[in-house]
């Protein structure tokens, strides 16, 4: 076992190169963006065997989460805490283990389903025991008196050869689909969402739309199908969530959400998987100088977790370019650089369980860089041209730079971003919840593309049954 400092694991070459290695992460701070929440992105990213994953890191981080994972064991919450006279309780969870004996049992459960090494969970009584708060520790935290046996602790966890998951129950029938009110840039249009009501209906399916108030009746359903604009903290990723847990079919998975929505993960997948992308680097503080000397300008510069091109610059000279990355290393540890590669347009692939289902060319927004360009006043110039092609006539480096990145994922609906330039295929992005718009992405395929997806969660559901 080799100990190594956060700072070296996210930014030395050697270690992003490395095939098979088990990864724990000990780090005192596991917050959003932070380099603990980067260890464990970024060994997922390299394949790496991580614990905890980034899924743990988030879930812990929202009480709904934590509630909604406590009512799988909430009778052995209150049988472990029923003689405790206080109306307060706190318990530390030491690699699983608490100092006190009859409480190892309920520190076992917390740690199986959130895989934090050292962390303190707070209990209020109010008719019965409830979560207050839960948070991860750093071992300054950790009282002297209980150092000898964290100590032992700590031995016993690290000589054990397997590390179990938390496993979930499966339930059943009907389709969710979550859409957001008032969503800037919505995955699907209100026509798209009918035509998916109107073909999943046909397939007999029992169909509602869900809102974000509606997590706690997402358990009456078979089926989620996620069209909101996803992020790791929005109730998107909750209902992905909740989802995974209790075996509902699923489009997209929480691990989807978590590796897309950050362009840092994108940036060491694509390239751990050997896929063509422009020139690009992980910046952080030490090495922004560097940043211009291997790319040169102009340089497009992405904030983590930036979406629908929100979050993502141009610099074109020196000046804008220390201000912008500047700005973005205040809100996280590390920020995407990219190399300018101009095109006409992007080409969109949208994979379904690693097979393409649709092809379209997004044209740049007048006068701008970008497809999108939500600076511009008038509302025709905020986007480009879209132009929607059979697969078939689609450039064949195209189509298997796509297939070879939505690997990286595995199966689910996903959208490539590629540019082709001088021949080669050069992937931008993977996005978990691509477009479906209606009159716009079906504009080739029409009525194909809904029931291919219908049908995608019907094979879900089989596969649960």
């Amino acid at each position: 076992m080799e100990i190594i400092s956060a700072e070296d694991y996210l930014t030395l070459q050697t270690y992003s190169t490395i095939r098979k290695a088990r990864i724990f992460n000990l780090c005192q701070n596991y917050t959003y963006q932070s380099k603990g929440y980067y260890v464990s992105l970024l060994a997922e990213a390299r394949g790496h065997v991580v614990l905890p994953t980034v899924k743990h890191l988030v879930d812990f981080k929202n009480l709904n989460l934590v509630w909604m994972v406590s009512e799988d064991f909430a009778e052995f919450i209150q049988r472990s805490l029923r003689d405790i006279k206080s109306r307060h309780f706190t318990l530390s969870i030491y690699f699983g283990q608490n100092v006190a004996k009859k409480y190892r049992e309920l520190c076992s459960v917390f740690h199986r389903f959130f895989q934090i090494p050292l962390m303190r969970v707070t209990f209020q009584y109010s008719n019965r025991w409830i979560i207050d708060t839960i948070s991860a520790i750093s071992l300054a935290e950790v009282p002297q008196e209980h150092h000898e046996l964290l100590q032992e602790f700590t031995i016993q966890y690290f000589a054990r050869k397997r590390y179990p998951m938390a496993r979930h129950n499966n339930l059943a029938h009907d389709l969710a689909i979550l859409v957001q009110d008032n969503d800037p840039a919505p995955p699907s249009n209100a026509r798209a969402i009918k035509k998916f009501v109107d073909t999943a209906e046909k397939m007999n399916f029992r169909v509602e739309i869900l809102k974000e108030e509606d997590l706690s009746r997402l358990s009456a359903f078979d089926a989620l199908f996620i069209r909101m604009s996803t992020d790791v903290n929005n109730a998107a990723y909750a209902f992905a969530r909740k989802a995974e847990q209790e075996g509902i079919a699923l489009v997209d998975y929480p691990s989807s959400i978590l590796r897309c929505c950050n362009k840092v993960y994108l940036a060491e997948a694509l390239v751990n998987a050997g896929i063509e992308t422009p020139g690009t680097m992980i910046a952080h503080h030490n090495n922004s100088d560097e940043v211009l000397k291997t790319l040169g300008l102009p340089v497009v510069l992405k904030s983590p977790d930036s979406t629908f091109s929100f979050g993502v610059k141009k610099a074109d000279d020196k000046e804008s370019y220390h201000k912008v990355i500047q700005k973005m290393l205040e809100h996280s540890a590390l920020v995407i650089a990219q190399q300018y590669t101009p095109s006409d347009y992007d080409w969109r692939i949208v994979i379904l369980d690693l097979e393409p289902i649709l092809a379209c060319r997004y044209y740049m927004a007048r006068g701008h860089w970008q497809i999108y360009n939500w600076e511009a006043r008038r509302k025709l110039d905020k986007d480009g041209w879209v132009e929607c092609i059979a697969i078939e006539n689609v450039p064949g480096p195209v189509i298997k730079a796509a297939i070879k990145a939505a690997k990286i994922m595995g199966d689910g609906l996903y959208g490539i971003d590629i540019k082709a330039v001088n021949g080669k295929a050069l992937v931008i992005e993977i996005n978990d919840n691509p477009n479906i718009d209606e009159g716009v992405e079906d504009g080739y395929y029409g009525n194909r593309i809904y029931q291919k997806i219908i049908q995608a969660f019907k094979k879900r559901i089989d596969r649960i049954a």
